[in-house]
């Protein structure tokens, strides 16, 4: 099967999970990988002042903003980024949510959802759109998104990295909170392995108010079993989709039929944009986030893929939740 391909190496999501498209992409202002202190299997990087959002995501550039995503064709077992080993599994472990403090404002029913919301970055000089969530964190200040939306896997991390919680048709009702911090799993920031596809941002506050108190978090849970039910949410902004307001899909979860990842995969019709949006287990928005949307294959309708979370995207959440 032919690959079709974005203009950046940096996004399998909605495409196939193994192999990102070829080409190079530029470093964003030279950023480079500095390792976590807390685990090999963690990357971090500072996001300078210099590159945080500040006024630069007018509404004008959100709209025109590319959807974060590649498709690929279906064989791909000559990418060697890509492992179809099992990931690693640790004692199953769950982290509750947190409830917002502050009044919500009042929101249409069914989207937008007040902590999930969309997520604008810049990589090699062009300027893209995915989605993300708010997850319960000691910080009280972490997003959660796919790897490919904050990381060229491998490669440079994102710029401008910008979460607006609740957006709904430009609307964006608690601001824009630009990421100080960046976390990968290594796995994904120098391997680019899809099975690795999440990555977490810790934000500032635009009010002085912590996120979590703001828009409240979704509880984590990580080493489950495979195999559950559940339902995923993002921006869809490639055709039919434009963006502009949250979607959603439900469905139980089915391993990769190719068998060249340990990624699951839903019923869902969600196009680029949804990238990194989050997957809870159960119906509706309460349950644990296990998983993000992260790609799709060509070969497969209408179906989502999403990595599985094991100790080592745990450990990354451990980091950046601090």
């Amino acid at each position: 099967m032919k690959r079709t391909t974005f203009r950046s190496r940096a996004f399998a999501v909605l495409a196939v999970g193994a192999m990102l498209a070829t080409g190079g992409l530029a470093t964003a202002g030279g950023a480079s990988a500095a390792p976590a202190a807390e685990s090999s299997d963690v990357e971090r990087w500072v996001v300078p002042q210099t590159q945080q959002g500040g006024d630069y995501w007018t509404a004008a550039r959100m709209k025109a903003a590319k959807p974060g995503d590649t498709l690929v064709a279906d064989n791909v077992a000559s990418a060697a980024s890509t492992s179809s080993a099992p990931v690693a599994v640790g004692p199953a472990k769950s982290v509750q949510k947190q409830s917002p403090t502050l009044k919500a404002k009042p929101v249409p029913a069914l989207a937008p959802v007040s902590h999930i919301g969309k997520v604008f970055f810049t990589l090699g000089g062009a300027n893209y759109v995915c989605s993300g969530n708010a997850i319960s964190s000691t910080n009280k200040n972490t997003v959660v998104t796919a790897g490919h939306c904050l990381n060229e896997g491998p490669g440079a991390f994102a710029s401008r990295f910008t979460f607006v919680p609740a957006y709904n048709n430009g609307a964006a009702p608690y601001g824009q909170w630009e990421a100080t911090e960046l976390y990968a799993p290594t796995q994904w920031a120098s391997g680019g392995d899809i099975n690795y596809d999440t990555g977490f941002a810790i934000v500032a506050s635009p009010t002085g108010t912590s996120l979590s108190d703001t828009v409240g978090a979704s509880g984590a849970s990580f080493n489950n079993s495979r195999g559950l039910t559940y339902s995923a949410y993002g921006y869809p902004a490639a055709a039919p989709f434009n963006g502009a307001t949250l979607q959603s899909c439900y469905g139980t979860a089915t391993n990769d039929p190719y068998g060249q990842t340990q990624s699951q995969g839903i019923p869902c019709n969600m196009t680029g944009g949804s990238s990194g949006g989050p997957w809870f287990i159960g119906s509706g928005t309460s349950g644990y986030q296990n998983s993000v949307n992260s790609f799709g294959y060509s070969g497969v309708k209408n179906t989502m893929f999403g990595p599985y979370w094991g100790s080592v995207i745990q450990s990354t959440y451990v980091a950046a939740a601090a």
